[in-house]
């Protein structure tokens, strides 16, 4: 008779055999009942709707949402394809943020379909679908994006709110910038005679200043007999000049974000004080600092480090090779790893403090700072060499995080970007607020973002004379919800008031952050 461990083993067979398969998301049919039960009792799988299930981790805690929200777009393509085969497309403004690289989970994922019923289907963690039933106009053209089928790019921007534009500049700019010329978008308003979507968009693109686009809409809709107003459907003026010739959507997005947001961080962050002239003295206080910020940081990152261990490992006293415990703890190579790291950092403050580009300095010295931070770990063979070879190449996820970071395509896109802002930025608590959320949006690594952000962040903040500041470990809910805001609502507000209240404290000489 099977013994209970080689009956779950044979489920997990069977599992497997699924996930082989390419199938995140997974139906009744496709498991026994014996093993679909048996699954869920060892926490293999998990219910999203009546038959319809995905995959998580058997050590995942209830209430965590992380397994649901990175399967959430490929169970979504399977249960859509099931249900409605090719009579489906997401809504126009949905598409439009997929096309134009937004791939956050929504609240709620609005589908059209002939055969919808106008209901919500509620899935896990405050999300669903709702079915609206509408035939997709002829005009449309729809193509398939990561398995969803949705309105090509020229559709979409016809076809989307004009509400949009206030609502959600970014998406919408960086679509209309991902046009080439006039011809797609004319298509779709010729064959559905939409002579005032005509209007929105000459208006529109005069204000991102492509009027060559503008004046073709104009001219051919005219000569077809249409009568096109002309009006500007955005509240404020592109104020950044943005790269017609980009291909990547990312580029321009970044670019926008941080126009957008600075303003916001420049509003709510005390005056960058005087830097200090005697750099040893400086540096002194930032390593003096040091065991309090490993361990915060370390602890964000669910790190088990104890003082104790940070201090040991900064004296040397601790070494891998002579103590057996120690070697095969993953804490106590990412407290190695740190200390590491910090000391790299801090020859990056020495070259700022010497007169050089901030951005600059970040830009050539981040690699360094990585290799440092996971070099233990490549020591004792709990990563391989190859690991810390640049930048990510899968797609990563973020714990219970409703954001998709930017695919590893757009990653090689975006992070020389990032620096061009950085160098470019006058404002020393808009480099450091915005350096470390762009990092952290982007997450170009496939671990160490978090600490690789706020080594950035801090570098910024010495740079304009800010003391280096300790995120504590006490406020993790609070520090992950203003990211989050930013990430998906693109609300940099909250992030911006968390960081420059740990900062007035630093500067006041009462940090929030202690041991």
């Amino acid at each position: 008779m099977a013994t209970p461990s080689a009956k779950l083993a044979e489920s997990l067979e069977r599992l497997k055999e699924i996930q082989d398969l390419g199938f995140v998301a997974i139906k009744s049919s496709d498991l026994s009942r014996v093993h679909r039960e048996r699954l869920i009792d060892n926490g293999f799988i998990k219910e999203v709707i009546k038959g319809w299930y995905i995959s998580a981790p058997h050590e995942e805690q209830q209430g965590d949402s992380t397994s649901w929200f990175a399967s959430f777009w490929e169970f979504c393509s399977r249960y859509l394809d099931e249900r409605y085969g090719k009579e489906y497309c997401l809504s126009p403004e949905q598409s439009l943020m997929i096309q134009s690289g937004n791939n956050s989970i929504p609240k709620q994922l609005i589908i059209r379909s002939s055969k919808g019923n106008n209901t919500n289907t509620t899935l896990l963690f405050g999300t669903s679908l709702f079915v609206l039933k509408s035939s997709i106009p002829n005009s449309v053209k729809v193509e398939t994006v990561e398995g969803i089928r949705v309105y090509d790019l020229a559709s979409s921007i016809v076809y989307s709110s004009l509400s949009l534009f206030t609502k959600q500049s970014v998406d919408i700019r960086t679509a209309l910038m991902m046009i080439r010329d006039s011809s797609d978008l004319l298509s779709v308003l010729l064959e559905g005679g939409h002579s005032k979507i005509a209007g929105r968009l000459v208006g529109a693109y005069r204000n991102l200043g492509r009027n060559k686009i503008a004046e073709d809409i104009l001219k051919v809709m005219k000569n077809a007999g249409y009568d096109v107003r002309e009006s500007d459907p955005f509240e404020q003026p592109t104020s950044i000049q943005l790269d017609s010739r980009e291909r990547s959507p990312y580029v321009n997005r970044i670019k926008l974000m941080w126009k957008e947001m600075r303003t916001t961080v420049i509003d709510v962050f005390p005056n960058a004080p005087k830097r200090q002239s005697n750099i040893n003295e400086y540096i002194d206080a930032i390593k003096e600092i040091y065991v309090t910020d490993a361990y915060h940081s370390l602890s964000i990152e669910k790190y088990r480090v104890t003082p104790e261990l940070i201090n040991r490992v900064r004296s040397g006293a601790w070494d891998a090779d002579e103590n057996e415990e120690d070697r095969k703890q993953r804490d106590a190579m990412a407290a190695r790893g740190y200390w590491q790291a910090f000391n790299k950092v801090i020859e990056s403050v020495n070259r700022i403090f010497k007169g050089e580009n901030s951005g600059k300095v970040v830009d050539e010295d981040h690699g360094d700072w990585y290799s440092e931070l996971f070099a233990p770990s490549v020591r004792i063979g709990l990563l391989k060499a190859s690991d810390l070879a640049g930048y990510r190449c899968n797609q990563v996820y973020i714990g219970q995080s409703k954001h998709t970071p930017i695919n590893k395509e757009g990653v090689r896109d975006v992070m020389p970007v990032l620096f061009e802002l950085l160098q470019q930025e006058e404002e020393d608590s808009v480099r450091a607020v915005l350096g470390h959320f762009i990092f952290v949006y982007i997450h170009p690594y496939m671990d160490g973002n978090g600490r690789m952000g706020r080594f950035l962040m801090n570098t910024m903040l010495v740079s304009g004379g800010y003391p280096w500041t300790v995120i504590p470990k006490e406020k993790q809910k609070e520090y992950m919800y203003a990211l989050e805001s930013a990430s998906v609502n693109q609300d940099i507000q909250p992030f911006a008031e968390f960081i420059a209240y740990l900062v007035n404290a630093s500067l006041k000489g009462k940090p929030i952050a202690k041991i």
